[in-house]
């Protein structure tokens, strides 16, 4: 196991951050963790790259305590904050070649790591990291964490504010990445990206909720979801909340995602009830669940 999580929690003080929390990550893998913000997912990686200290519990991270070898750890892992925090008036280069020099090593000594992500921000490297994009700051950031070739890499949401294409590039640079046998922890708001990852663990008000693998997770939910949708979406989720077998409802791109607490949805009842409500052009077909599905249910 690259990480190994007992029972980790963390106040500040009367607000509780992350509870209780416990997981395994195996060598080699590709876990996220997903939830809102708020979650705690930043506290929860701070504590695990030894920022924090926690209230109670405690962790393995490649091989090494968080409490008692504060220096192998931050030796042996790559941590991207969420905000980019690298030196703004220092160039592509300067900074590449300063975190190499912190780590006691050198850009030629592990290139071989950064090569596919660096080529395409080296054209730009004596451009001051201030004035790159965001796009191209998620691509310095990452290679400035992968300078001293890390057991494990921690990406506190690497995509937050980054366009499609850039997200969509990222995520095949971690794929590339977990091949060179490095263990990689992402934490993510985004629900599309969980199905990207190994396993995910999904988490809010500081406690998981449920870890296993997307696939499992989504095929392992029992209920069926359908999508509603009307000429009135605006009073379409409250004249759903009120009908008298409806388990949960919530807005869903262009359509309201309705679960019904019986096992089958009367369909012309619901029909006839929302045409009572003067609802016209109504349409109701079974949705594909989703992550996202799961975890509002959860």
């Amino acid at each position: 196991m690259s990480i190994s999580v007992q029972n980790i929690s963390k106040s500040f003080k009367n607000v509780s951050a992350i509870q209780n929390i416990s997981f395994e990550v195996k060598s080699g893998e590709l876990f996220g963790l997903i939830g809102p913000d708020g979650a705690g997912k930043t506290t929860l990686f701070r504590t695990l790259t030894t920022l924090l200290i926690p209230n109670e519990g405690n962790a393995i991270v490649a091989g090494h305590d968080i409490i008692k070898n504060v220096k192998e750890i931050r030796n042996s892992v790559g941590y991207m904050p969420g905000k980019f925090s690298l030196y703004q008036d220092l160039t592509i280069a300067e900074n590449l070649a300063f975190f190499a020099t912190i780590f006691g090593t050198t850009i030629e000594e592990n290139y071989d790591l950064i090569e596919d992500i660096y080529v395409q921000i080296e054209p730009f490297k004596n451009r001051r990291a201030g004035a790159l994009s965001g796009g191209m700051k998620q691509k310095l950031a990452l290679c400035c964490a992968l300078i001293h070739k890390p057991e494990v890499l921690f990406l506190d949401e690497p995509t937050t504010g980054v366009d499609p294409v850039s997200r969509k590039e990222f995520w095949e640079m971690l794929k590339r990445l977990k091949q060179k046998g490095i263990t990689i922890l992402v934490s993510t708001p985004y629900m599309d990206e969980a199905v990207l990852c190994d396993r995910i663990a999904l988490i809010q008000k500081g406690e998981i909720l449920k870890i296993d693998t997307p696939e499992n997770i989504v095929s392992s939910y029992e209920k069926t979801i359908y999508d509603i949708k009307t000429n009135k979406m605006h009073q379409l989720i409250e004249h759903l909340k009120k009908f008298p077998t409806q388990y949960s409802v919530f807005a869903f791109g262009e359509y309201v995602h309705y679960i019904d607490n019986n096992i089958e949805l009367d369909l012309q009842k619901l029909k006839i009830y929302l045409e009572e409500k003067q609802h016209t052009n109504i349409i109701i077909q079974k949705a594909t669940t989703t992550i996202e599905d799961v975890f509002m249910d959860l």
